[in-house]
């Protein structure tokens, strides 16, 4: 659990991001780089990257985001940044998968992870001591 003046937290968020078409565009030096790309901005954002990792047409990041931070905000500005650099850095190889200036397709996969199960969670809250009166 983390805390905030009167706020104590803990919300982990799940993110997959999928390429444009699926195109299967990434190499290993580019997943390296988009790595880096997104620690540093995680950074600057104040968001924990806990865990990164990517396929040739996808990357998974496990997240710890603080309250204040609207997590669709903080995956635009993510998609954005990332698109920009990767696309400039790998100009040459992404020329042969697009023709457009794209990387991301424009939908992503944002889950809420970690912690008890729901039900765990029902339970709890239905067994609360009430007040009597």
């Amino acid at each position: 659990m983390k805390s905030h003046y009167h706020c104590v937290y803990k919300l982990k968020y799940y993110l997959v991001l999928v390429t444009k078409y699926r195109r299967r565009c990434f190499t290993a030096p580019m997943l390296v780089r988009l790595e880096e790309i997104c620690r540093d901005l995680c950074q600057k954002w104040e968001v924990d990257l806990e865990e990164f990792g990517g396929e040739a047409d996808h990357v998974h990041l496990m997240l710890d985001l603080h309250p204040n931070i609207m997590p669709s905000k903080f995956v635009n500005n993510l998609k954005t940044v990332t698109s920009r650099l990767i696309r400039k850095e790998f100009s040459k190889h992404l020329k042969m998968h697009y023709w457009k200036p794209v990387l991301w397709t424009r939908a992503y996969c944002l889950i809420t992870a970690d912690g008890a199960p729901l039900e765990v969670l029902k339970e709890y809250i239905q067994k609360q001591e009430r007040p009597e009166k």
